[in-house]
């Protein structure tokens, strides 16, 4: 039995593959047999980057409790316990546990459906085991296994590079390194950075080209991954728009409610009532400040909107990032994948004659056409030779549709992959190609020729050396004049300032490849062939989505690790760059003060080749000019700023596990467009918890009203306590959620981002309130006062006042479905849940007037069918007040759009 391996902790770099083998009892040939690859799992635990803390149901639940809302209830329900009043207490607090159960119900739901997500992507890898290769998900890698890696593959641990043909590793998630890095197999010294060890493959990154072996040196914490998002587990996260409006909302109420308490105490034992009375109605008013609808409405909402987006794309990880989200004023972007396909297409040719020939089709899909000047490409001027050497002097390949992908996919890198799908649009097969003129030598890629030659025979042994690169270094091979020359490079450039990727490619005939002359060999016998021009294509929705933004107050910023130039012409294209704006990359970054950057902020609309540092510091100049930031990220470099941002948005399909748990939000699509559409639910939340908040504190503010006029004018309470409490919790609580469900009305995305320091109570609902409340305090006292000089019944008529109360609540949650439209042209069909709502309320209502267990609770007799016309006309006063001012809005804003 092998015997426990040493802990991962030597300069693996530093060592031979030989050497690392030893230290970790490993076989570099048959890797390590099952059983010791069982062991070890159970000894160094699963391959996995560390998860946040998971919150137990009870951990949730008493979180719920955290508010100076929740806290106010609980004091109230004391004081009705204190005095006896046990049905009372209970009621209270059942309002609040119910809260609760809701809150950490759907906190609950959220983070299953992260974890969800993470199963999905759940990697696999491939390991030799016991001389067997095999496929396993990366959880199960240990110290010891033998990766078998391929171009393609992502890498699941830090391993040893053992066995190295020409791997190139994308390392941009870890190093932010936007190119592949070339890899060997040679022992490097003790002192060398992360980003040089050339010998060694880390986890979150992938082969985009060659093949080896590796030797697994470290997994989960002890990766490199690990230990940057162990740092990012410590981030701070800042509080978000909704919870700082609570807060400071819930202060407030505290300083207003102990005040009406007092108040209302006061004016009663003035008046000489007996003090358990008043002392019970004060309670019962201190809970009317208190809208006791407002936690659970606001959850719901959260929830409600929580559900919404994950039907269109987007897992939210935290309730209130929803609204966060719909707060959102700037949005920065990530170019590839998210604003683009993330799919490398070629879309223009030239040719050295000058013919420019337009390519059709997007994506890997070898479907498409040639074009010239409108119709098809007629072969005459090197197109054959052309796209011959785009397919052959090329390493990628090509994976067709299958059960598990219905699209081609690349193998290798995009650049040539995309060179592999122009030949094949031009009718060529490069497995046929490759049998014709099979590859017999070589001189690979390297950033310093900025070029790549292959070497080709057929049958009947005529030889050809094909190359592509970089346009200038292809053309210091040519034989061109300096005119020629200088004709070329324009085309180069005119087509670079198009967003294309530009290559040149060339063949030189007759000719034998000399692996070892180099380059030099080919100088001035290189035949330029042409110019071939690709583009990662913008996504066809984004566009509609960046107009729908800016018109919704919202800017689009990019944020890329692609060249400046590129990145400000898809800018461009999409509408994120205006004729004024600029691009600025990393360096120029570095240079500029902080005062400059964010005086430059409104002018710049791409962030090139920036590091994940710079990235923190782009989102807290906007945050310093009171911007509520939304970030992108994949990467694992990108969880700091994702962290920091005000609403971290991670990638679904291409995010790391690190980029995703920093994050608040989860697009499932990767689309800018359906970050969009999370900003309208977002939108559409808060502006359904500002109704409820409207129609909770103008009836509120109505009963205190009622009682007040009552108190000072020397007229008996017109309402008993227990009928105060019905009205808070049964009355309001049978509209309050179901105003939450209320649809878009369609202007969303046409309103301004709510700012930052926006109070919950802002002018807008004041004026509002300052309307409904006199309204309906006019219309329940005024009836109060009529019936009771008419002679009728006290009971009688403290029924009909609460039952006058009560309606007016009905047409006022109608008043506030809109803030212009009226509800007479709404109606309750628009929202089937209220009108279940109000239907619920009238039967409650029904209830507690006529049944006779009911009538001695709370205090109330039946009421005459007779006394309804009267009632309904009465309450219905603050309606047509609410009309009439919508009416003088619209008129008013149809003027301003004449």
């Amino acid at each position: 039995m092998a015997t426990e391996p040493e802990k991962p902790g030597p300069n693996w770099h530093a060592l031979d593959g030989h050497a690392a083998s030893e230290l970790l009892q490993s076989d570099l040939r048959k890797g390590l047999s099952r059983e010791e690859a069982a062991r070890r799992l159970a000894a160094y635990g699963e391959n996995a980057l560390p998860e946040a803390e998971k919150r137990s149901l009870v951990r949730l639940f008493f979180s719920q409790f955290q508010s100076p809302l929740i806290y106010i209830l609980f004091i109230a329900a004391a004081l009705a316990m204190l005095l006896g009043k046990h049905g009372d207490a209970l009621v209270i607090l059942a309002v609040v546990f119910v809260n609760a159960i809701i809150g950490a119900v759907q906190e609950g739901r959220a983070e299953r459906s992260m974890a969800a997500l993470q199963r999905l992507a759940a990697l696999r890898v491939r390991v030799i085991r016991d001389g067997v290769e095999q496929t396993i998900e990366s959880r199960q890698l240990v110290p010891g296994d033998l990766l078998a890696l391929a171009a393609g593959d992502a890498v699941g641990a830090d391993a040893r590079l053992i066995e190295s043909f020409s791997v190139e590793s994308g390392e941009a998630s870890l190093t932010g390194e936007s190119l592949p890095v070339a890899k060997t197999t040679g022992v490097l010294p003790d002192s060398t950075l992360l980003a040089d060890r050339a010998n060694m493959v880390f986890s979150g990154t992938h082969l985009t080209a060659g093949r080896g072996r590796a030797l697994v040196v470290a997994t989960g914490l002890a990766t490199e991954v690990g230990k940057i998002a162990s740092l990012t587990t410590s981030a701070e996260e800042p509080d978000t728009p909704l919870q700082i409006r609570i807060a400071q909302f819930g202060r407030y109420l505290v300083a207003a409610a102990l005040a009406m308490f007092v108040i209302v105490l006061g004016l009663g034992l003035m008046r000489g009532l007996p003090f358990t009375d008043i002392f019970m109605v004060a309670v019962s008013q201190m809970v009317s400040m208190v809208p006791e609808g407002l936690p659970v409405a606001m959850t719901i909402a959260l929830a409600v909107g929580m559900q919404r987006m994950a039907a269109r794309g987007t897992i939210v990880r935290r309730l209130a990032a929803v609204e966060t989200l719909g707060s959102t004023s700037v949005i920065c972007s990530d170019k590839t994948g998210t604003l683009t396909r993330n799919e490398m297409t070629v879309t223009t040719v030239w040719l050295p004659d000058g013919r420019t020939l337009s390519v059709t089709g997007s994506g890997y899909a070898p479907e498409g056409e040639l074009l010239e000047n409108g119709g098809l490409a007629v072969d005459g001027g090197g197109i054959r030779d052309l796209l011959e050497a785009a397919a052959l002097c090329n390493d990628a390949r090509l994976v067709p549709p299958d059960r598990e992908d219905s699209r081609w996919r690349p193998l290798g890198d995009p650049t040539e992959a995309a060179l592999l799908t122009l030949a094949m649009k031009g009718g060529f097969d490069p497995d046929t190609l490759n049998r014709h003129w099979p590859r017999w030598g070589e001189i690979p890629f390297d950033s310093a020729s900025k070029m790549m030659a292959t070497g080709h025979v057929d049958e009947n042994g005529s030889h050809r050396v094909f190359l592509k690169g970089a346009p200038e270094a292809l053309l210091g091979l040519c034989s061109l004049d300096g005119a020629q020359r200088r004709r070329v490079l324009k085309q180069a450039e005119s087509m670079a300032g198009q967003a294309l990727r530009v290559l040149a490619i060339g063949m030189v005939p007759d000719t034998e490849l000399d692996p070892d002359a180099g380059f030099r060999q080919f100088h001035g016998k290189l035949t330029l062939l042409g110019l071939v021009g690709q583009m990662d294509p913008p996504r066809e929705e984004v566009k509609a989505a960046v107009a729908e933004c800016q018109a919704a107050g919202i800017r689009p910023v990019m944020v890329t690790g692609d060249h400046k130039t590129t990145g400000l012409a898809i800018a461009r294209l999409l509408g994120i760059a205006k004729e004024n704006d600029r691009a600025v990359d990393g360096w120029e970054l570095e240079q500029m003060p902080e005062q400059e950057l964010r005086r430059d902020l409104d002018h710049i609309a791409v962030f090139a080749r920036v590091y994940p540092a710079q990235k923190l510091r782009i989102v807290e100049a906007f945050q310093s000019r009171r911007q509520v930031v939304a970030m992108t990220g994949d990467g694992v470099n990108d969880a700091p700023a994702l962290a920091r941002a005000d609403v971290g948005v991670a990638m679904g399909i291409t995010g790391t596990e690190v980029a995703k748990s920093a994050a608040r939000i989860v697009i499932s699509d990767d689309n800018f467009s359906t970050i969009v559409k999370a900003v309208e639910e977002g939108r559409l939340v808060y502006r359904n918890l500002k109704k409820v908040i409207l129609y909770l504190f103008a009836t509120s503010m109505a009963e205190i009203a009622v009682l007040m006029l009552a108190l000072l004018l020397g007229y008996p309470l017109p309402l008993a306590a227990v009928q105060i409490l019905w009205i808070n919790i049964i009355t309001e609580g049978t509209v309050t959620v179901n105003l939450i469900m209320e649809p878009p009305e369609g202007d969303e995305m046409r309103r301004r981002p709510v700012p930052m320091g926006e109070p919950l109570l802002n002018k807008a609902l004041l004026k509002r309130i300052v309307l409904m409340t006199p309204a309906m305090a006019l219309s329940t006292f005024g009836f109060f006062v009529w019936r009771l000089s008419s002679g009728v019944p006290f009971e009688l008529v403290q029924t009909e006042t609460f039952t006058v109360l009560a309606v007016c609540q009905w047409f006022n949650v109608l008043n506030c479905e809109s803030e212009t439209r009226s509800s007479l042209s709404l109606g309750l069909i628009r929202n089937k849940w209220l009108l279940g709502g109000v239907s619920l309320g009238i039967l409650l209502q029904v209830a507690v007037v006529y049944l006779p267990s009911l009538n001695t609770l709370f205090h109330t007799t039946p009421i005459p069918a007779g006394d309804y016309p009267v009632i309904i006309a009465a309450a219905s006063l603050v309606l047509w007040i609410e009309e009439i001012r919508k009416f003088l809005v619209r008129r008013k804003l149809a003027r301003a759009g004449a």
